[in-house]
């Protein structure tokens, strides 16, 4: 319904301007009957007072107050959408500039500086590093460094046989427990078994049993069972399996036949008969006091697959060999000096 002219005389524009789209305007609490309010929030076409239309807003007082608070939440969303934006930014220049990429030359010059216990963390620091820990010329300069005279070595880890390239790293590291102190150390500190049971031969497979008689001072001889086990690598969550693998010019230099082994020695005072344990799964070492009280009595059980999940086994299954009278025992990994290897590796 249209309606006629204003009271004082004025004419009444048809139309009110609106302000643009995420604009807000502010008003003074004095204004709020002003007529450009009401046009704005349609009281003049509702025909409703003034008043009333804002009584159910509260006080002046709350009218600003709201305002002031929009103001602090809209400045705060600016502030954190601009931090977000520097930080992506940041990230993004990071990740755009990759460092610098020094030469293999530089790596070889510092790897002749560090001890033989750092090699792994200076292996850690980038590709480059770890790759100069696969080259011969690495560990042939590791060799001669740490090399005496007076070192009593085995013919395989004397100089003159250390120029062939295949197992060198394994040969080189097997020369240092002899030659460097703080590793022949750690060997004179390693407990002996009866106190330490040997649990991380569980689930190892046996690859070969010996035994040979041993004579010396006593009038009777003794008898050594040799039992070589190779332990079986850990099941893996993810689906890549396997540890990192050299170049493949190196792989001379890393090949191991020995890697993971380890050898299980049991001196007796007379010869047992051991029934064929080849190929079948270590599975329980236990070491009791014999029945003599002055001797140990050793217990082995072998299966023909793994026991997975802590799951406990009857007595009577399994093959089990037991020695009794029990001299002494015990467990040598591949590159201790007593390990047995081959002159040919």
């Amino acid at each position: 319904m249209a309606r006629g002219p204003d009271p004082v005389g004025r004419p009444r524009p048809s139309t009110v301007a609106m302000p643009k789209r995420g604009k807000r305007l502010k008003f003074r609490a004095q204004d709020a009957c002003s007529g450009r309010v009401k046009s704005l929030c349609g009281l003049e076409a509702s025909q409703v007072p003034a008043e009333e239309a804002f009584s159910g807003a509260g006080e002046p007082c709350d009218i600003i107050d709201s305002s002031d608070e929009m103001d602090a939440q809209e400045e705060s969303i600016h502030e954190r959408t601009v931090s977000r934006k520097k930080k992506s930014k940041r990230h993004k220049d990071l990740d755009g500039a990759g460092g610098e990429e020094y030469p293999m030359d530089i790596w070889l010059l510092l790897a002749s500086y560090i001890r033989p216990e750092d090699i792994v963390n200076f292996s850690l620091i980038c590709k480059n590093a770890w790759t100069v820990t696969c080259t011969a010329a690495f560990w042939t300069r590791l060799y001669r460094r740490h090399y005496t005279l007076d070192a009593s070595l085995p013919l395989r880890l004397r100089p003159e046989s250390m120029e062939k390239l295949r197992c060198l790293r394994a040969c080189v590291i097997r020369s240092l427990y002899h030659m460097y102190e703080p590793f022949a150390a750690r060997i004179s500190k390693n407990p002996a078994i009866p106190e330490s049971t040997p649990t991380t031969l569980k689930n190892s497979k046996c690859l070969l049993f010996w035994c040979r008689k041993i004579v010396g001072s006593r009038q009777e001889p003794m008898w050594e069972f040799n039992f070589k086990f190779k332990k079986q690598s850990p099941r893996l969550k993810s689906k890549c399996v396997g540890r990192l693998q050299p170049p493949v010019q190196y792989e001379d230099v890393h090949t191991n036949p020995d890697q993971d082994c380890c050898l299980l020695q049991v001196t007796t005072l007379n010869f047992i008969f051991i029934p064929i344990v080849m190929g079948m799964i270590f599975t329980l070492f236990t070491i009791n006091v014999s029945t003599d009280m002055r001797h140990h009595r050793v217990r082995l059980v072998f299966q023909d697959s793994p026991v997975r999940g802590g799951r406990n086994l009857r007595s009577e299954q399994g093959v089990q060999v037991i020695l009794d009278p029990v001299h002494s025992v015990r467990l040598f990994d591949w590159w201790h000096p007593q390990y047995p290897f081959s002159l040919r590796a």
